[in-house]
């Protein structure tokens, strides 16, 4: 038998064996935690990984275990399945979000060099069984951490189980022997006993019928065991004791699949499992991949808290802040005109608002910082107003929302000459914009402090603004260093003259005339309830029109009509498979199902136009430069690239768009066939090129407004 090394015993006290189960605490944590908000900027999702990781450091935490494992599953395959061939087989297929996580968390442990175990034929519960019956062998207290409730069998006086609750991983109920007996009524051991008689639907393994959790208890408890149960099945009366006997079989098989293997071959026990301090360069070179800042210091603070780091070489060197100066009046004038070089060095401008309206502004220059209360009306601030307005270069984040915030004020912004946001956006187009602070700690290395929005009094300070107006400017120069040539000039001639172009047009707006909406919507919806009673009459009763379920039950066993594709709830409603299964096999309750969609579809966007009118009888769009990796703009809250054109009722739409009053006309413009005409200027292609010259190609146009959608690089 093993022993543990004297080292691993502190004193007179037991070391701890913590055994965590990987998959099952991965996927829980995966469910927990919301898919796009735990998205790297390589479209990698990390929600399961950063549930998991971030219940392992309040574990270490609090139970200071003195050896550490974490198990893994291989596949879904084991013993288990040569013996019961649909064995876990109604599991679902794993969602393509989590795909690719286990690896990458598994890269992260072996950076806290915690061991990851894994075995052919066998399921990570096996793994914990059998390293726990060791540890307990060789004096440890253990710990299980498992969200599979078939690990209860382990739990005795030296092995403690910790389940996550309903909410996820961050809450973990401690079941000892004496908890286990309280919440069943048996004894741990017995627990895979219950089990096998109530079924386990996660591993289609399905129990007697009609037997619930009480009326397995209450058998456990007065035989015992499943196996002197069935020797005594005749006593059983009534309908269960009918059933019981009818379905021993799966009885017999369940408890013969749900007994945990206790003895297999591993390549480290226990005392191999001893902590080790972290290699802290490989700790951060995962966790800055996987963009975790907040878990990176966390991280960093537990292996400072061991005692045992000894000095960490690979920290990234304190950067001085410069100082913050609050300033208005002469001293504003003398130090932009300072900074800023007479107006030719560019600053970094921060615009803080308040319910829309500005409060204050962060200006940096690369020494130094000032912080501007702003307090409307006051006749000391004509050095900062004439600096916003003029063209004296300047660099923000997010410049859009901060220049109509000053239009809003009343003042001027002019000489933007680059975006962080932007620049971001160029170097790297397929990935969603990030905050200030997550572009510095990925292209700075810098992790800004960011209060936590969930504490009422948050325990971090947050930046200056001008501090935040320095990083803006640090930012800048090195977004500047890895764009290329065209990128910068993409930046500088189209981008960042764009941006207040933008914000103008979004404070203009676009008048619509709101009582041709209004009758208009009201119109499709009487249209929408009477082809939906034309519907039903086909059908002969009502049904949801909008429930995939009871379309599914009207069209395939109702109407017998062929299956479409197969999807998750069944066989596919959508727009595509209707419009092919009435073309293929028509009928009257198709026509009026695809007829109803296209009004009800129309009116959504008729009410969505009609909620977007702002008192000024105009609707204020946001344009996004960063919304489309190819370059195109888009248009969002509402979307007014999308109003339909290719119908009648599509273009009463579009003639609710009117030219507001000042205004001559509305103007419709669009590039025909750009692709194309790139493409032929590109390769050279002499009869391409002659057929644009002579007006040979067909032309093509999206509609009105389409364009805000022209490709602009």
């Amino acid at each position: 038998m093993e022993r543990v090394p004297d080292s691993a015993v502190k004193g007179s006290e037991k070391p701890t064996l913590l055994l965590v189960d990987g998959h099952s605490l991965a996927f829980r944590a995966f469910y927990a935690l919301p898919i796009d908000s735990f998205v790297t900027r390589d479209g990698q999702h990390t929600n399961a990984i950063h549930g998991f990781l971030s219940m392992l450091i309040l574990l270490l935490q609090k139970e200071k275990p003195t050896h550490l494992a974490v198990a893994f599953d291989i596949s879904r395959y084991s013993f288990r399945n040569r013996d019961y061939e649909d064995y876990k087989a109604t599991r679902g297929e794993t969602p393509p979000e989590f795909k690719g996580q286990v690896p990458l968390l598994e890269e992260a442990l072996h950076a806290m060099n915690i061991t990851t175990i894994t075995k052919e034929d066998f399921e990570a519960d096996d793994i914990l069984a059998t390293l726990s019956l060791r540890g307990k062998e060789q004096g440890f207290d253990v710990l299980v951490v498992s969200g599979d409730r078939d690990t209860i069998q382990l739990v005795d006086d030296d092995v403690t189980l910790l389940y996550p609750n309903a909410r996820g991983v961050s809450e973990l109920k401690r079941y000892d022997h004496d908890a286990v007996v309280e919440r069943y009524g048996i004894e741990p051991q017995q627990y895979p006993e219950i089990a096998a008689l109530v079924g386990e639907t996660s591993d289609n393994l399905p129990g007697v019928d009609k037997v619930g959790e009480k009326t397995a208890v209450k058998w456990i408890q007065q035989y015992g065991t499943v196996e002197e149960l069935l020797a005594h099945a005749e006593e059983i009366g009534g309908v269960v004791g009918n059933n019981l006997r009818e379905q021993q079989d799966r009885v017999v098989r369940n408890r013969r699949l749900n007994r945990l293997v206790r003895d297999v071959e591993l390549p480290v026990g226990p005392a191999d499992l001893a902590r080790r301090p972290f290699d802290v360069p490989a700790v951060r070179a995962v966790y800055d991949r996987l963009q975790f800042r907040t878990l990176l210091e966390r991280v960093l603070k537990l292996e400072e808290a061991a005692g045992d780091a000894g000095p960490d070489e690979s920290r990234a060197p304190v950067v001085k802040l410069p100082p913050v100066r609050t300033l208005i009046d002469e001293e504003l004038a003398l130090w932009l005109e300072r900074q800023s070089a007479g107006g030719t060095r560019e600053l970094g401008l921060r615009i803080v608002t308040i319910d829309g309206r500005v409060d204050g502004f962060g200006i940096a220059g690369p020494d130094d910082t000032a912080w501007v209360p702003w307090a409307a009306g006051r006749q000391d601030y004509d050095a900062l107003e004439a600096w916003l307005a003029g063209p004296a270069p300047k660099v923000l984040h997010d410049g859009k929302r901060q220049f109509k915030a000053l239009a809003g004020t009343g003042l001027t912004l002019d000489g933007i000459v680059f975006d962080t946001s932007l620049g971001a956006w160029l170097l790297r187009p397929s990935t969603k914009t990030d905050t200030l602070a997550g572009l510095s700690y990925y292209y700075l290395g810098e992790a800004l402090p960011e209060p936590d929005p969930s504490q009422l009094v948050p325990e971090t300070e947050p930046l200056s603004p001008a501090t935040e107006a320095w990083y803006i400017l640090r930012l800048a120069d090195e977004l500047r260093l890895r764009l290329d040539d065209g990128s910068r000039g993409v930046m500088t001639g189209i981008e960042a003259p764009l941006l207040p172009v933008l914000g103008r047009m979004e404070l203009q707006g676009v008048t619509v005339d709101r009582d041709r909406l209004a009758g208009l919507n009201s119109r499709l919806g009487t249209q929408a309830d009477e082809i939906a009673r034309a519907a039903f009459a086909e059908i002969g009763r009502e049904v949801n029109l909008g429930s995939p379920k009871q379309l599914q039950e009207v069209l395939f066993d109702q109407l017998g009509m062929p299956k479409t594709r197969q999807n998750k709830t069944g066989y596919s409603t959508d727009a595509a498979a209707l419009a092919d299964l009435q073309e293929a096999h028509p009928h009257p309750f198709l026509e009026m199902l695809l007829r109803h969609r296209d009004a009800t579809k129309i009116k959504q966007i008729v009410e969505t136009l009609e909620a977007a009118i702002g008192d000024d009888g105009r609707i204020h769009t946001t344009y996004e430069q960063t919304g489309a990796a190819t370059g195109r703009l888009s248009s969002n809250d509402p979307n007014l690239q999308n109003i339909p054109i290719k119908t009648e009722v599509g273009r009463e739409v579009r003639a609710a768009f009117r030219c507001g009053e000042g205004f001559e006309t509305l103007l419709t413009a669009d590039y025909s066939q750009i692709e194309m005409r790139i493409m032929a200027h590109l390769s050279g292609d002499a009869g391409l090129i002659e057929a644009f010259r002579s007006g040979r190609t067909c032309t093509a146009s999206s509609g009105p407004g389409s364009s805000t959608s022209t490709p602009r690089r």
